[in-house]
């Protein structure tokens, strides 16, 4: 059975934690970029989410936001992550994950280059 709650790190340094996974599959908790290591304008950011009932599947499915928090208060982003959590052979947990990234843009004109 694979479980959110806990401490993850990715190949690329990004940090995250969840913390208690409610019997409704929301949880929250924090994340951190690996980027963040050499930008220090960047921190730790709170996340919410939610998780497929790992009743019903082991292998579940979860989607969580992070609303970014930056140094500079002008910055306004937040990124949506969606992906399944797996269990190996060797009971080994891993995420696979994608996500897209959304700032705010001025105008609708503007509105191409906000979502990366």
């Amino acid at each position: 059975q694979c479980l959110l709650s806990g401490s993850w790190r990715s190949d690329t340094g990004c940090r995250m934690v969840v913390f208690t996974v409610g019997k409704d599959g929301s949880f929250s908790g924090s994340y951190l970029p690996g980027a963040a290591v050499d930008n220090s304008q960047i921190l730790s950011s709170p996340l919410k989410g939610s998780q497929q009932d790992v009743g019903l599947v082991l292998q579940p499915i979860f989607s969580f936001t992070v609303h970014w928090q930056h140094r500079d208060s002008d910055t306004t982003q937040m990124s949506v992550f969606l992906g399944q959590c797996y269990v190996g052979t060797n009971g080994e947990e891993t995420l696979h994950a994608l996500w897209l990234l959304r700032e705010a843009s001025d105008s609708p004109t503007e509105d191409w280059k906000a979502t990366r």
